[in-house]
Protein backbone atom coordinates (compact mmCIF):
# COMPACT_ATOMS: atom_id res chain seq x y z
CA UNK A 1 0.00 0.00 0.00
CA UNK A 2 1.30 3.45 -0.92
CA UNK A 3 1.35 5.37 2.38
CA UNK A 4 1.15 8.78 0.66
CA UNK A 5 -2.04 7.81 -1.20
CA UNK A 6 -3.99 8.01 2.04
CA UNK A 7 -3.10 11.63 2.82
CA UNK A 8 -6.06 13.96 3.06
CA UNK A 9 -6.12 17.47 1.65
CA UNK A 10 -5.06 18.76 5.05
CA UNK A 11 -2.15 16.33 5.17
CA UNK A 12 -0.99 17.20 1.65
CA UNK A 13 -1.14 20.93 2.35
CA UNK A 14 0.83 20.49 5.55
CA UNK A 15 3.50 18.48 3.76
CA UNK A 16 3.69 21.05 0.96
CA UNK A 17 4.10 23.79 3.57
CA UNK A 18 6.91 21.83 5.23
CA UNK A 19 8.73 21.36 1.94
CA UNK A 20 8.37 25.07 1.15
CA UNK A 21 9.73 25.91 4.63
CA UNK A 22 12.69 23.60 4.06
CA UNK A 23 13.49 25.32 0.75
CA UNK A 24 13.29 28.73 2.43
CA UNK A 25 15.53 27.58 5.29
CA UNK A 26 18.16 26.45 2.78
CA UNK A 27 18.02 29.78 0.92
CA UNK A 28 18.10 31.85 4.13
CA UNK A 29 20.44 29.53 6.00
CA UNK A 30 18.00 29.30 8.93
CA UNK A 31 18.52 26.10 10.93
CA UNK A 32 15.56 26.71 13.24
CA UNK A 33 13.27 27.02 10.24
CA UNK A 34 14.72 23.76 8.91
CA UNK A 35 13.84 21.97 12.17
CA UNK A 36 10.27 23.26 11.93
CA UNK A 37 10.10 22.21 8.28
CA UNK A 38 11.30 18.70 9.12
CA UNK A 39 8.63 18.38 11.83
CA UNK A 40 5.88 19.64 9.51
CA UNK A 41 6.90 17.17 6.80
CA UNK A 42 7.27 14.19 9.12
CA UNK A 43 3.96 14.73 10.95
CA UNK A 44 1.64 13.78 8.03
CA UNK A 45 3.97 10.94 7.06
CA UNK A 46 3.83 9.47 10.57
CA UNK A 47 0.04 9.96 10.69
CA UNK A 48 -0.36 8.19 7.34
CA UNK A 49 1.88 5.33 8.46
CA UNK A 50 -0.05 4.86 11.72
CA UNK A 51 -3.44 4.92 9.95
CA UNK A 52 -2.25 2.50 7.26
CA UNK A 53 -0.91 -0.02 9.76
CA UNK A 54 -3.68 0.27 12.33
CA UNK A 55 -5.68 -2.88 12.84
CA UNK A 56 -9.41 -2.42 12.96
CA UNK A 57 -10.64 -4.73 15.71
CA UNK A 58 -14.22 -5.04 14.51
CA UNK A 59 -16.52 -7.97 13.83
CA UNK A 60 -19.71 -7.23 11.95
CA UNK A 61 -22.79 -8.92 10.53
CA UNK A 62 -25.49 -7.65 8.19
CA UNK A 63 -29.13 -8.74 8.14
CA UNK A 64 -31.66 -7.66 5.50
CA UNK A 65 -35.33 -8.03 6.43
CA UNK A 66 -37.26 -9.00 4.47
CA UNK A 67 -34.99 -10.48 1.83
CA UNK A 68 -37.73 -10.16 -0.79
CA UNK A 69 -39.62 -6.87 -1.09
CA UNK A 70 -41.99 -5.38 -3.70
CA UNK A 71 -41.19 -2.16 -5.55
CA UNK A 72 -42.26 0.82 -3.47
CA UNK A 73 -42.11 -1.00 -0.13
CA UNK A 74 -39.29 -0.76 2.40
CA UNK A 75 -36.77 -3.16 3.87
CA UNK A 76 -34.63 -2.72 6.96
CA UNK A 77 -30.91 -3.40 7.10
CA UNK A 78 -29.44 -4.17 10.50
CA UNK A 79 -25.67 -4.12 10.99
CA UNK A 80 -24.26 -5.51 14.23
CA UNK A 81 -20.85 -4.13 15.21
CA UNK A 82 -18.66 -5.73 17.86
CA UNK A 83 -15.33 -4.40 19.15
CA UNK A 84 -12.83 -7.24 19.27
CA UNK A 85 -9.68 -5.16 19.71
CA UNK A 86 -8.44 -1.61 19.81
CA UNK A 87 -10.14 0.96 17.66
CA UNK A 88 -8.04 3.63 15.93
CA UNK A 89 -7.82 6.74 18.07
CA UNK A 90 -9.31 8.85 15.26
CA UNK A 91 -12.55 6.87 15.11
CA UNK A 92 -14.30 5.23 12.18
CA UNK A 93 -16.57 6.35 9.40
CA UNK A 94 -18.74 3.44 8.18
CA UNK A 95 -20.38 3.47 4.75
CA UNK A 96 -22.49 0.66 3.32
CA UNK A 97 -22.69 0.31 -0.44
CA UNK A 98 -26.25 0.78 -1.69
CA UNK A 99 -27.25 0.86 -5.40
CA UNK A 100 -29.00 4.01 -6.58
CA UNK A 101 -32.22 2.03 -7.11
CA UNK A 102 -32.39 1.38 -3.36
CA UNK A 103 -31.75 4.88 -2.06
CA UNK A 104 -28.90 6.93 -0.62
CA UNK A 105 -25.78 5.40 0.88
CA UNK A 106 -25.95 5.36 4.68
CA UNK A 107 -23.02 6.64 6.75
CA UNK A 108 -22.29 6.12 10.43
CA UNK A 109 -19.60 7.71 12.61
CA UNK A 110 -18.30 5.37 15.31
CA UNK A 111 -16.40 7.13 18.06
CA UNK A 112 -16.49 4.48 20.76
CA UNK A 113 -17.55 0.86 21.00
CA UNK A 114 -17.58 -1.07 24.24
CA UNK A 115 -15.37 -4.13 24.09
CA UNK A 116 -17.27 -7.30 23.15
CA UNK A 117 -20.56 -5.39 23.19
CA UNK A 118 -22.85 -5.56 20.15
CA UNK A 119 -23.86 -2.17 18.77
CA UNK A 120 -26.71 -2.28 16.21
CA UNK A 121 -26.86 0.14 13.29
CA UNK A 122 -30.05 0.37 11.22
CA UNK A 123 -31.17 2.03 8.03
CA UNK A 124 -34.06 1.70 5.57
CA UNK A 125 -34.05 0.72 1.91
CA UNK A 126 -36.86 1.91 -0.38
CA UNK A 127 -36.42 0.26 -3.79
CA UNK A 128 -37.91 2.04 -6.78
CA UNK A 129 -36.91 -0.53 -9.41
CA UNK A 130 -37.20 -4.31 -9.45
CA UNK A 131 -34.15 -6.55 -9.77
CA UNK A 132 -31.67 -8.68 -7.87
CA UNK A 133 -29.88 -5.96 -5.92
CA UNK A 134 -26.61 -6.28 -4.00
CA UNK A 135 -26.18 -4.40 -0.73
CA UNK A 136 -22.57 -3.78 0.23
CA UNK A 137 -19.70 -3.87 0.73
CA UNK A 138 -19.48 -2.29 4.19
CA UNK A 139 -16.42 -0.06 4.27
CA UNK A 140 -14.73 1.47 7.31
CA UNK A 141 -12.71 4.65 6.86
CA UNK A 142 -9.82 4.80 9.31
CA UNK A 143 -8.44 8.26 10.15
CA UNK A 144 -5.73 9.60 12.44
CA UNK A 145 -6.52 12.02 15.31
CA UNK A 146 -5.42 15.06 13.26
CA UNK A 147 -7.33 14.16 10.11
CA UNK A 148 -4.15 14.06 8.03
CA UNK A 149 -4.63 10.57 6.54
CA UNK A 150 -7.44 8.11 5.96
CA UNK A 151 -7.73 4.60 4.56
CA UNK A 152 -10.66 2.31 3.69
CA UNK A 153 -11.07 -1.19 5.11
CA UNK A 154 -13.72 -3.66 3.97
CA UNK A 155 -15.60 -5.15 6.90
CA UNK A 156 -18.41 -7.00 5.09
CA UNK A 157 -19.11 -8.26 1.59
CA UNK A 158 -22.44 -8.23 -0.24
CA UNK A 159 -25.96 -9.23 0.79
CA UNK A 160 -28.73 -9.98 -1.71
CA UNK A 161 -32.06 -8.18 -1.81
CA UNK A 162 -34.71 -9.42 -4.27
CA UNK A 163 -36.93 -6.56 -5.43
CA UNK A 164 -40.02 -8.11 -7.00
CA UNK A 165 -42.59 -6.29 -9.16
CA UNK A 166 -45.55 -4.73 -7.43
CA UNK A 167 -48.62 -6.96 -7.40
CA UNK A 168 -52.04 -5.31 -7.62
CA UNK A 169 -55.25 -6.90 -6.31
CA UNK A 170 -57.55 -8.07 -9.10
CA UNK A 171 -61.15 -9.16 -8.97
CA UNK A 172 -63.12 -11.61 -11.07
CA UNK A 173 -62.20 -14.29 -13.59
CA UNK A 174 -62.76 -14.52 -17.36
CA UNK A 175 -66.28 -15.94 -17.66
CA UNK A 176 -67.73 -18.32 -20.19
CA UNK A 177 -66.92 -21.92 -20.92
CA UNK A 178 -63.46 -22.80 -22.12
CA UNK A 179 -62.85 -25.43 -24.74
CA UNK A 180 -61.35 -28.16 -22.64
CA UNK A 181 -59.02 -25.84 -20.80
CA UNK A 182 -59.24 -23.09 -18.26
CA UNK A 183 -61.59 -23.11 -15.30
CA UNK A 184 -64.24 -25.39 -16.78
CA UNK A 185 -61.78 -27.95 -18.01
CA UNK A 186 -60.18 -28.01 -14.59
CA UNK A 187 -63.53 -28.70 -12.94
CA UNK A 188 -64.04 -31.69 -15.20
CA UNK A 189 -60.61 -33.05 -14.40
CA UNK A 190 -61.08 -32.64 -10.67
CA UNK A 191 -64.44 -34.37 -10.75
CA UNK A 192 -62.88 -37.34 -12.53
CA UNK A 193 -65.30 -37.20 -15.45
CA UNK A 194 -62.67 -36.95 -18.18
CA UNK A 195 -63.63 -38.43 -21.55
CA UNK A 196 -67.29 -39.00 -20.71
CA UNK A 197 -67.81 -35.25 -20.40
CA UNK A 198 -65.71 -34.18 -23.37
CA UNK A 199 -66.65 -31.02 -25.27
CA UNK A 200 -68.09 -32.06 -28.60
CA UNK A 201 -69.69 -30.46 -31.66
CA UNK A 202 -71.32 -31.56 -34.90
CA UNK A 203 -69.12 -33.16 -37.51
CA UNK A 204 -67.96 -30.87 -40.29
CA UNK A 205 -66.55 -31.78 -43.66
CA UNK A 206 -62.81 -32.29 -43.37
CA UNK A 207 -62.76 -33.15 -39.65
CA UNK A 208 -60.38 -35.90 -38.57
CA UNK A 209 -62.37 -39.12 -38.16
CA UNK A 210 -60.09 -40.13 -35.32
CA UNK A 211 -61.72 -37.38 -33.25
CA UNK A 212 -65.23 -38.78 -33.61
CA UNK A 213 -66.85 -39.07 -30.19
CA UNK A 214 -68.81 -42.31 -30.58
CA UNK A 215 -70.66 -42.14 -27.27
CA UNK A 216 -72.15 -38.74 -28.15
CA UNK A 217 -72.75 -39.91 -31.73
CA UNK A 218 -74.82 -42.87 -30.49
CA UNK A 219 -76.73 -40.73 -28.00
CA UNK A 220 -77.61 -37.95 -30.47
CA UNK A 221 -77.88 -40.14 -33.54
CA UNK A 222 -75.62 -37.83 -35.53
CA UNK A 223 -71.88 -37.72 -36.05
CA UNK A 224 -70.12 -35.75 -33.26
CA UNK A 225 -66.40 -34.95 -32.90
CA UNK A 226 -64.27 -33.94 -29.94
CA UNK A 227 -63.12 -30.32 -29.91
CA UNK A 228 -60.02 -31.25 -27.93
CA UNK A 229 -58.41 -34.34 -26.52
CA UNK A 230 -58.77 -34.90 -22.79
CA UNK A 231 -56.66 -32.08 -21.35
CA UNK A 232 -53.87 -32.62 -18.83
CA UNK A 233 -54.10 -29.06 -17.73
CA UNK A 234 -57.16 -26.96 -17.07
CA UNK A 235 -55.06 -23.84 -16.76
CA UNK A 236 -53.90 -20.66 -18.40
CA UNK A 237 -50.70 -19.56 -20.09
CA UNK A 238 -49.69 -15.94 -19.52
CA UNK A 239 -47.50 -14.68 -22.36
CA UNK A 240 -45.29 -11.72 -21.49
CA UNK A 241 -43.84 -9.58 -24.26
CA UNK A 242 -40.57 -8.18 -22.85
CA UNK A 243 -38.88 -7.08 -26.07
CA UNK A 244 -37.00 -3.82 -25.56
CA UNK A 245 -38.15 -2.61 -28.98
CA UNK A 246 -41.80 -3.12 -28.00
CA UNK A 247 -41.72 -0.79 -25.01
CA UNK A 248 -41.23 2.89 -24.31
CA UNK A 249 -40.13 4.96 -21.35
CA UNK A 250 -37.41 4.31 -18.79
CA UNK A 251 -37.23 3.37 -15.14
CA UNK A 252 -40.14 2.34 -12.94
CA UNK A 253 -42.70 4.22 -15.07
CA UNK A 254 -41.82 2.51 -18.37
CA UNK A 255 -44.29 0.37 -20.27
CA UNK A 256 -42.07 -2.68 -19.68
CA UNK A 257 -42.52 -2.35 -15.91
CA UNK A 258 -46.28 -1.98 -16.46
CA UNK A 259 -46.59 -5.27 -18.34
CA UNK A 260 -44.32 -7.09 -15.87
CA UNK A 261 -46.38 -5.89 -12.93
CA UNK A 262 -49.61 -6.77 -14.74
CA UNK A 263 -48.37 -10.25 -15.64
CA UNK A 264 -47.34 -10.87 -12.02
CA UNK A 265 -50.75 -9.72 -10.78
CA UNK A 266 -52.58 -11.98 -13.26
CA UNK A 267 -50.46 -15.05 -12.46
CA UNK A 268 -50.90 -14.71 -8.71
CA UNK A 269 -54.61 -13.91 -9.03
CA UNK A 270 -55.33 -16.97 -11.19
CA UNK A 271 -53.15 -19.23 -9.06
CA UNK A 272 -54.91 -18.16 -5.87
CA UNK A 273 -58.21 -18.99 -7.55
CA UNK A 274 -57.14 -22.58 -8.19
CA UNK A 275 -55.78 -22.26 -11.72
CA UNK A 276 -52.62 -23.92 -13.01
CA UNK A 277 -50.69 -21.05 -14.60
CA UNK A 278 -47.69 -21.02 -16.89
CA UNK A 279 -45.69 -17.85 -17.46
CA UNK A 280 -43.81 -17.71 -20.77
CA UNK A 281 -42.04 -15.02 -22.77
CA UNK A 282 -42.78 -14.09 -26.35
CA UNK A 283 -39.91 -16.32 -27.53
CA UNK A 284 -41.40 -19.39 -25.84
CA UNK A 285 -39.13 -19.46 -22.77
CA UNK A 286 -40.94 -20.77 -19.70
CA UNK A 287 -40.35 -18.53 -16.68
CA UNK A 288 -42.60 -20.33 -14.19
CA UNK A 289 -45.10 -23.16 -14.09
CA UNK A 290 -43.16 -25.58 -16.27
CA UNK A 291 -44.27 -28.56 -14.18
CA UNK A 292 -47.57 -29.95 -15.36
CA UNK A 293 -48.58 -31.40 -12.02
CA UNK A 294 -47.50 -28.75 -9.56
CA UNK A 295 -48.00 -25.57 -11.61
CA UNK A 296 -46.06 -22.75 -10.02
CA UNK A 297 -45.62 -21.02 -6.70
CA UNK A 298 -46.09 -17.32 -6.20
CA UNK A 299 -42.42 -16.92 -5.26
CA UNK A 300 -41.34 -18.68 -8.45
CA UNK A 301 -43.22 -16.14 -10.55
CA UNK A 302 -42.03 -13.12 -8.56
CA UNK A 303 -38.39 -14.21 -8.50
CA UNK A 304 -38.41 -14.93 -12.25
CA UNK A 305 -39.87 -11.51 -13.02
CA UNK A 306 -37.50 -9.76 -10.62
CA UNK A 307 -34.52 -11.09 -12.59
CA UNK A 308 -36.06 -10.56 -16.04
CA UNK A 309 -34.13 -8.28 -18.39
CA UNK A 310 -35.45 -6.79 -21.65
CA UNK A 311 -35.05 -9.00 -24.69
CA UNK A 312 -33.06 -7.74 -27.68
CA UNK A 313 -35.25 -9.70 -30.11
CA UNK A 314 -36.96 -7.16 -32.34
CA UNK A 315 -39.75 -9.21 -33.93
CA UNK A 316 -42.45 -11.35 -32.36
CA UNK A 317 -41.92 -14.68 -34.12
CA UNK A 318 -43.80 -17.88 -33.18
CA UNK A 319 -43.03 -21.35 -34.51
CA UNK A 320 -45.88 -23.02 -32.60
CA UNK A 321 -48.73 -22.22 -30.25
CA UNK A 322 -47.02 -20.55 -27.23
CA UNK A 323 -49.83 -21.77 -24.95
CA UNK A 324 -49.72 -25.36 -26.14
CA UNK A 325 -53.50 -25.47 -26.53
CA UNK A 326 -54.25 -23.89 -23.17
CA UNK A 327 -56.21 -20.71 -22.69
CA UNK A 328 -53.89 -17.76 -23.03
CA UNK A 329 -53.61 -14.25 -21.70
CA UNK A 330 -51.06 -12.31 -23.78
CA UNK A 331 -49.63 -9.08 -22.41
CA UNK A 332 -48.19 -7.35 -25.46
CA UNK A 333 -46.18 -4.21 -26.03
CA UNK A 334 -46.00 -2.45 -29.40
CA UNK A 335 -47.21 -5.12 -31.81
CA UNK A 336 -47.69 -4.53 -35.52
CA UNK A 337 -50.16 -6.29 -37.78
CA UNK A 338 -47.52 -8.69 -39.13
CA UNK A 339 -46.56 -9.83 -35.62
CA UNK A 340 -50.22 -10.24 -34.66
CA UNK A 341 -50.82 -12.32 -37.79
CA UNK A 342 -47.88 -14.54 -36.88
CA UNK A 343 -49.30 -15.04 -33.39
CA UNK A 344 -52.81 -15.83 -34.65
CA UNK A 345 -51.50 -18.28 -37.23
CA UNK A 346 -50.35 -20.71 -34.52
CA UNK A 347 -53.23 -20.09 -32.14
CA UNK A 348 -56.30 -22.38 -32.62
CA UNK A 349 -59.66 -20.64 -32.67
CA UNK A 350 -61.07 -23.35 -30.43
CA UNK A 351 -58.95 -22.14 -27.52
CA UNK A 352 -59.84 -18.94 -25.75
CA UNK A 353 -57.26 -16.22 -26.41
CA UNK A 354 -57.18 -12.90 -24.57
CA UNK A 355 -54.74 -10.05 -25.00
CA UNK A 356 -53.88 -6.78 -23.28
CA UNK A 357 -52.36 -4.62 -26.00
CA UNK A 358 -50.42 -1.58 -24.85
CA UNK A 359 -50.77 1.74 -26.61
CA UNK A 360 -47.09 2.56 -26.07
CA UNK A 361 -47.48 6.01 -27.58
CA UNK A 362 -49.07 6.96 -24.25
CA UNK A 363 -45.69 6.42 -22.57
CA UNK A 364 -43.38 8.11 -25.05
CA UNK A 365 -44.05 9.22 -28.59
CA UNK A 366 -41.33 7.72 -30.77
CA UNK A 367 -42.95 7.12 -34.13
CA UNK A 368 -45.72 5.02 -32.61
CA UNK A 369 -49.34 5.84 -33.31
CA UNK A 370 -52.67 4.90 -31.80
CA UNK A 371 -53.83 3.92 -35.32
CA UNK A 372 -51.25 1.10 -35.46
CA UNK A 373 -52.45 -0.21 -32.12
CA UNK A 374 -56.08 -0.01 -33.22
CA UNK A 375 -55.31 -1.93 -36.43
CA UNK A 376 -53.54 -4.68 -34.48
CA UNK A 377 -56.41 -4.90 -32.00
CA UNK A 378 -58.92 -5.15 -34.85
CA UNK A 379 -56.97 -7.99 -36.48
CA UNK A 380 -56.82 -9.94 -33.21
CA UNK A 381 -60.55 -9.51 -32.63
CA UNK A 382 -61.30 -10.72 -36.15
CA UNK A 383 -59.20 -13.80 -35.36
CA UNK A 384 -61.44 -14.51 -32.36
CA UNK A 385 -59.37 -12.92 -29.60
CA UNK A 386 -60.72 -10.89 -26.71
CA UNK A 387 -58.64 -7.69 -26.75
CA UNK A 388 -58.22 -4.77 -24.35
CA UNK A 389 -56.10 -1.74 -25.23
CA UNK A 390 -54.36 -0.18 -22.21
CA UNK A 391 -52.49 3.08 -21.80
CA UNK A 392 -50.21 4.63 -19.23
CA UNK A 393 -53.16 5.83 -17.15
CA UNK A 394 -55.02 2.49 -17.22
CA UNK A 395 -55.14 0.82 -13.82
CA UNK A 396 -54.34 -2.87 -13.50
CA UNK A 397 -57.73 -3.76 -12.07
CA UNK A 398 -59.58 -1.81 -14.79
CA UNK A 399 -57.61 -3.58 -17.53
CA UNK A 400 -58.29 -6.96 -15.92
CA UNK A 401 -62.02 -6.28 -15.48
CA UNK A 402 -62.36 -5.35 -19.14
CA UNK A 403 -60.38 -8.46 -20.08
CA UNK A 404 -62.71 -10.66 -17.99
CA UNK A 405 -65.66 -9.20 -19.86
CA UNK A 406 -63.94 -9.87 -23.20
CA UNK A 407 -63.24 -13.43 -22.01
CA UNK A 408 -66.92 -13.96 -21.20
CA UNK A 409 -67.93 -12.76 -24.66
CA UNK A 410 -65.31 -14.98 -26.26
CA UNK A 411 -66.44 -18.02 -24.22
CA UNK A 412 -70.03 -17.62 -25.40
CA UNK A 413 -68.83 -17.28 -29.00
CA UNK A 414 -66.85 -20.50 -28.69
CA UNK A 415 -69.86 -22.37 -27.38
CA UNK A 416 -72.03 -21.10 -30.22
CA UNK A 417 -69.34 -22.04 -32.73
CA UNK A 418 -69.07 -25.52 -31.22
CA UNK A 419 -72.83 -26.10 -31.39
CA UNK A 420 -73.27 -24.70 -34.87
Amino acid sequence: MNVLSGLTTRGRCLMAAGIAAAVCSALLNERDLLRIAAFVVLLPLLAALMAARSRVGLASNRYVHPERVPVGSSAEVRIEMRNTGRLPSGGLLLEDGVPYALGARPRFIVERLSRHHVTPLRYQLRPVLRGIQQVGPLMARVTDPFGLAEYDRQLLGHSKLIVVPRVYPLSGLPGGAGMGAGEDGMVRLRSGQGEDDAVVRNYRHGDDMRKVHWRSTARRDELMVRVEETPWRGGTTVLLDHRASAHRGTGPTSSLEWVISFAASVCLHLHRNGQHVRLVTEDGRVLAGGGRETGHSDLEVLDALAALNPSHQRDLVCTSDPAGGQEMVAVLGATNVAAATELCKHRPRTSRSLAVLLDVSAWESAGDSAEDTAATARLLREAGWGVVVAGADTSMDAAWSRLCHAGAVRGVALLREGNS
